[in-house]
């Protein structure tokens, strides 16, 4: 037992310092390689937050555990909404300008609906993962478009802000950090999953149970490490950039990747209490953000009412 929880608080330790290493490597090599700062910030920055939760579920799949494949995607995006963003807001209100996570939110919304409408029959078929993986290729392409044509952004300029800040770098520098990043994400992952298996056996829990709580917390720390800093720093968008980006990761590109790699048979659990969860906080958060009385911020207030509801979540989970 012991031995599982050192191993659990080690991969937790190397995926974030992986994962930060990870997306400050690949964000300075794009801006090398002329990328412009917007799409550092829909893309590289995305990917990045969300390989932990890449790289755990699809090990977890290949492994034969399913539970910790979707409970770490799905309970990531409880996280994501519910503490992550709660905390960043019970900081400072949190100004959505960004024209481009406004127009996310409602393909957020719509993407969770189809995992909803996947999960029904019980299963995610390698099926079901090539169709996550299209429409993830699809806003893919859109959102490139979409950032030519619109090359001026208030997330642009956050994540430009962040780029001015990091010290001079050759590209050849960059891309061993990138390298090494990745090998310790994937070795990091590896111990993770191991030690929640084996606390999971050990204690009588689900994997599903252990891969919403530990696992899918220590999966979003990359996200809430760069969220703080983000709103600290005024760079309001960027903070909720982040979180947009990585539920949208999670649900396409993370279960589209586990569901290929092996099929993922779901449960009744699943169904009834963390996928409804999952889609309420999506809705609460687009609310939020596109709120009708036009303020367009989340203040401090919802962010306290976000974290409740993450601290009610889990002790229903636990209990």
């Amino acid at each position: 037992m012991l031995t599982s929880v050192l191993a659990i608080l080690c991969g937790l330790v190397l995926l974030l310092w992986s994962a930060e290493r990870f997306v400050v490597s690949a964000s300075n090599l794009a801006a090398r390689l002329g990328m412009s700062p917007l799409l550092i910030g829909m893309i590289v920055v995305g990917f990045g937050t969300s390989a932990p939760e890449m790289t755990v579920s699809v090990l977890a799949s290949l492994g034969g555990n399913p539970g910790i494949a979707l409970g770490n995607a799905y309970g990531s995006n409880i996280t994501n909404i519910a503490l992550i963003l709660g905390l960043t807001a019970l900081i400072g209100p949190i100004a959505v300008q960004s024209t481009v996570v406004r127009r996310e939110l409602p393909a957020l919304l719509a993407v969770t609906a189809i995992a909803g409408w996947q999960l029904l029959d019980g299963s995610i078929s390698r099926l079901d993962a090539g169709v996550l993986l299209v429409v993830f290729a699809g806003l893919l392409g859109w959102s490139l478009l979409d950032a030519r044509r619109r090359p001026t952004d208030s997330l642009g300029a956050d994540v430009e802000q962040e780029l001015a800040q990091q010290p001079p770098s050759s590209a050849r520098r960059e891309i061993l950090w990138l390298l090494i990043g990745l090998a310790v994400l994937i070795a990091s992952s590896r111990l993770l999953v191991w030690g929640a298996v084996e606390i999971a056996q050990a204690m009588g829990l689900s994997d599903l149970v252990i891969g919403l709580t530990i696992v899918a917390i220590g999966t979003s720390l990359p996200e809430l490490a760069s969220s703080l800093v983000a709103a600290k720093r005024g760079e309001h968008d960027l903070a909720v950039g982040n979180i947009v980006g990585s539920n949208l990761f999670n649900t396409l590109v993370v279960i589209g990747l586990a569901g290929l790699a092996r099929p993922l048979p779901v449960t009744e659990s699943l169904l009834q209490r963390d996928l409804p969860v999952m889609a309420g906080l999506t809705v609460l958060l687009l609310i939020m953000a596109m709120s009708v009385r036009g303020a367009r911020r989340i203040d401090r207030i919802e962010g306290g009412v976000l974290v409740a509801i993450f601290v009610a979540y889990t002790a229903w989970l636990l209990l």
